[in-house]
């Protein structure tokens, strides 16, 4: 596949720094070292040297040693005799492996850290297994006429130390780990083990904490187990305690965590550095379970942490689960049939799913251009934000928008959030449209994380005016609401119309989705698969078929060497 290059002017001085450091710079150093850098810029953990790359697509750039794009068959050759380049464990600024991964050297020491506390936990526990099977009858009940996957994630939790439950929206994850952790509570009751758990965003972390309580509320729990389930749930950078100082984590290999079994929500969200951060700051004995839906989005920031573990499943001993049945969806849900579809990449199949009228829960639209867009669009917010519009209290506002939340994988542009909360503005609060503070509701999104307030990327609340002045209200994990100033409130943006990205970790009654008129790069299989699955009862999308189609034969690849360090391959 030939992929068009476009070089930053951090990926060229980066280049220029690691020939002038080496004492033997050799030909194809200068582009591998700006390969890798430009790589890392786009998610991928290495650059594969094996990838077909139409190399006459490079920038036509005069390297310090005026030297033409590499011969390709040599280059890996070449490489590995210059001083800057090492084999995998050398201190080098560039690792390169034998499977011709370049990588810059933290990212191949991410992965290794990542590879070594997985495997370190793979090996079977030693466990009663009378006991075990008495246990699992209690909390998960055998089922004669079906294999039950749940039963199976939990005798896997109870018996390995490191074990993953991948599944779609509705498939049962959270409820599956609260009968898990009341099982090991229950199966390790004399230790009573430290149970913690965690997600990436603050949002992720609520609907975990909301999950959690709500399922152990219906297990009808001995009293001595409910009192010990946990309640309460953090974001992975509050539970590692960041260092705003010198950028670190306050624990990590030399203060570890002290908790004995570990629950990461939303796990497809959580980067390879993040993921690294965690794994060293965890105690060698300590359980960790993953949740979360292999087919979203990876991460912002480099690597596909989830995707990667999941892949090496079939060759290790690492024990992964796909829960499949939908309890959310029924056998007549358009949503469930149209993101099957764009998983297997079917996208001719889809789109005239979509066009069909066929389900009443998935809505297409041709997209209207110009002022037939500005007005179809207005008059669809109208009608979606219509019972936010009327509320007048804070917790009225937040309930209300889980109702109805437009999404778009664009920020910029006449298709993206920022003319498309525009759009909102002037709709919802035409003579306010200026003074969004005094609009009441706004809602807004948190965009960084604040320690000292407690509120983290991605939180989500609403500014309404105050008795002097506009107060921001936001739900507590705990319960309840809370509520500050906006003048002391983080930075943040209108929240109208979310990216994909953003919604992570949300879901909505509706949802309607607005696709650019042209394939974009943020335009993806996975993005349109997440969108569609933050609808809970119907999702309308905007878009051309043209477009549509493209997005789902379009897979995000991110390359990567976790999926061989797991299985045992190239290290």
């Amino acid at each position: 596949m030939t992929e068009t290059i476009q070089l930053s002017k951090l990926d060229t001085h980066f280049a220029d720094f690691i020939v002038r450091i080496d004492q033997h710079p050799c030909d194809g150093l200068w582009w591998g070292a700006a390969l890798a850098s430009y790589s890392a810029g786009r998610g991928h953990s290495c650059f594969n040297l094996c990838d077909a790359l139409d190399m006459t697509a490079l920038p036509s750039l005069r390297t310090p040693l005026n030297q033409p794009p590499p011969d390709i068959r040599r280059w890996q050759e070449s490489l590995q005799l210059c001083d800057t380049v090492g084999a995998p464990g050398e201190y080098t600024p560039l690792v390169l492996d034998q499977a011709g991964r370049l990588y810059l050297h933290r990212s191949w020491g991410y992965e290794q850290q990542i590879a070594s506390s997985i495997l370190s936990r793979s090996h079977p526990l030693i466990i009663n297994e009378i006991r075990l099977d008495a246990s699992l009858d209690r909390y998960f009940p055998v089922q004669i006429d079906s294999v039950d996957l749940q039963r199976s994630a939990a005798r896997m939790a109870l018996t390995h130390r490191f074990s993953v439950i991948s599944g779609g929206p509705g498939t049962g994850k959270t409820a599956t780990v609260a009968r898990i952790l009341a099982l090991l509570l229950d199966v390790e009751w004399d230790s009573r083990p430290e149970i913690v758990l965690a997600a990436p965003t603050g949002k992720a972390a609520m609907r975990l904490h909301q999950s959690i309580l709500h399922a152990a509320e219906c297990l009808d729990l001995p009293d001595e187990i409910e009192n010990c389930m946990p309640t309460g749930v953090s974001t992975i950078h509050r539970l590692l305690g960041v260092q705003t100082r010198t950028g670190g984590f306050r624990h990590n290999r030399d203060n570890r965590l002290t908790c004995d079994i570990l629950v990461i929500d939303e796990a497809s969200m959580i980067d390879l550095q993040l993921m690294a951060s965690l794994m060293e700051a965890l105690r060698d004995d300590a359980r960790v379970i993953l949740l979360g839906d292999r087919n979203q989005l990876a991460s912002v920031e480099a690597g596909a942490v989830l995707a990667d573990i999941c892949d090496s499943a079939g060759q290790v001993v690492v024990p992964v689960t796909q829960l499949s049945k939908s309890y959310r969806f029924g056998n007549d849900s358009g949503i469930a049939a149209l993101s099957q579809l764009i998983n297997s990449g079917e996208g001719a199949v889809a789109a005239e799913l979509l066009k069909s009228g066929r389900y009443t829960d998935i809505l297409w639209r041709h997209l209207p251009t110009g002022r037939a867009f500005e007005e179809a669009f207005s008059s669809t917010v109208r009608e979606g934000y219509s019972g936010y519009a009327g509320t007048i209290s804070p917790a009225e506002a937040l309930a209300e928008l889980g109702s109805f939340r437009v999404l778009s994988p664009l920020r910029s542009g006449p298709y993206g959030i920022e003319n498309l909360n525009s759009l909102c503005l002037n709709v919802l609060a035409p003579e306010r449209k200026n003074d969004q503070h005094n609009f009441c509701p706004m809602p807004v999104m948190i965009s960084g994380n604040n320690y000292e307030l407690g509120l983290f990327n991605g939180d989500t609340g609403v500014v309404m005016q105050g008795d002097d002045a506009p107060v921001a209200w936001f739900e507590n994990p705990e319960g309840g609401l809370r509520h500050l100033s906006t003048l002391r409130m983080p930075p943040s943006e209108t929240a109208f119309a979310l990216t994909v990205h953003k919604s992570q970790g949300s879901e909505f009654d509706r949802v309607l989705l607005i696709l650019p008129d042209h394939l974009s790069e943020a335009l993806s299989r996975e993005l349109l698969y997440t969108a569609v699955t933050r609808a809970r009862q119907s999702i309308e999308i905007w878009g051309t078929e043209e477009v549509f189609r493209q997005t789902v034969e379009r897979r995000t690849v991110r390359n990567s060497g976790l999926r061989d360090k797991l299985s045992g391959g190239v290290s």
